[in-house]
This record gives C-alpha cells, sequence and structure tokens, in this order.
C-alpha cells in the first residue's frame, strides 16, 4: 500500500481522537507484506494515560498481532513527527521505517528538536520519510489547537 494511502488511514484514526479531546494524531503499522497489523490514535485524554501516544498504541497493538516485541521489518506511518517517547520506542521495537507527516517543532524527536532515531549511538536506525500529506497533517492540529485557545 502507498504511504499516502496508508497516511489516509492514520489521518482518519487522528480525526477520531477528537470525539475524546485528544490531540488528534493517528498512526498505523504495517508488516513487509503492507498489511495493517497496528492502529492507534492519542487516547491520553480518554484514558488518562501519558504514554497514550498514537505510535504507541500502534506499536502496542502491531507487538500482539506478532506475538513478539520485534518489529523488524515493518514500517510506522503516522501524522505527526514523534516525539522522544515515541522515537525510543521505535528504535527499541525496531520498527524498519519511520513515515510521518507534520514536523513538530516543539516536541519533534525526528529532526525538529531531536533526532532520536538516526542517533548513530544507538543500535538500530529506521528509514524516514517525512512530508506525507503535512499540510492536512498540520490543519487537523492547528483547528484543535485553535479551538482549545478560544474556549
Amino acid at each position: 500500500m502507498a504511504e499516502e494511502q496508508l497516511m489516509e488511514q492514520a489521518l482518519q484514526l487522528a480525526e477520531s481522537a477528537l470525539a475524546d479531546g485528544d490531540v488528534p494524531v493517528g498512526a498505523v503499522v504495517v508488516d513487509p507484506h503492507g498489511t495493517v497489523i497496528g492502529r492507534g490514535r492519542n487516547t491520553r485524554e480518554r484514558d488518562g494515560d501519558p504514554t497514550g501516544h498514537a505510535e504507541i498504541v500502534a506499536i502496542r497493538e502491531a507487538a500482539a498481532v506478532l506475538g513478539g516485541w520485534r518489529l523488524e521489518g515493518c514500517t510506522l506511518v503516522v501524522t505527526l513527527e514523534p516525539c522522544t517517547m515515541c522515537a525510543g520506542a521505535i528504535v527499541a521495537a525496531r520498527l524498519e521505517k519511520l513515515v510521518f507527516g507534520a514536523f513538530d517543532d516543539k516536541a519533534g524527536a525526528v529532526g525538529s528538536l531531536w533526532d532520536v532515531v538516526r542517533d548513530r549511538r544507538l543500535n538500530h536506525r529506521p528509514e524516514v520519510v517525512s512530508g506525507i500529506l503535512a499540510e492536512r497533517s498540520t490543519s487537523l492540529l492547528q483547528d484543535f489547537f485553535a479551538g482549545h485557545r478560544r474556549g
């Protein structure tokens, strides 16, 4: 499945987070054959869980489907550049590839503030593709935060 199609799925998940007042971020994990094996959206508000980031939710689901923590050969597609926690989880899970939409100038750990996933001191470095449907991801986030600043 093309990166844009996968990002469309991630964007739909991001939109579903809005119902619970969560920041609209969505993620999918696909196996080496292109089958979606993990889906996630931000659930911090809904679950009261600080680790309820879309990436973590999707990685957990993918690991459960595969029956182990190593997600070698898998790709994570997420609407927003991962934070340090999520970037660390991507490295720890041995994901082969990371695809993301919008950059996060305030908390991004894949090039904006830090570059955790490409740090040569770590034992694994996934391939990174950025900017896929970034305008849509950015617009969704801007609309969400504009609404929160008004209210």
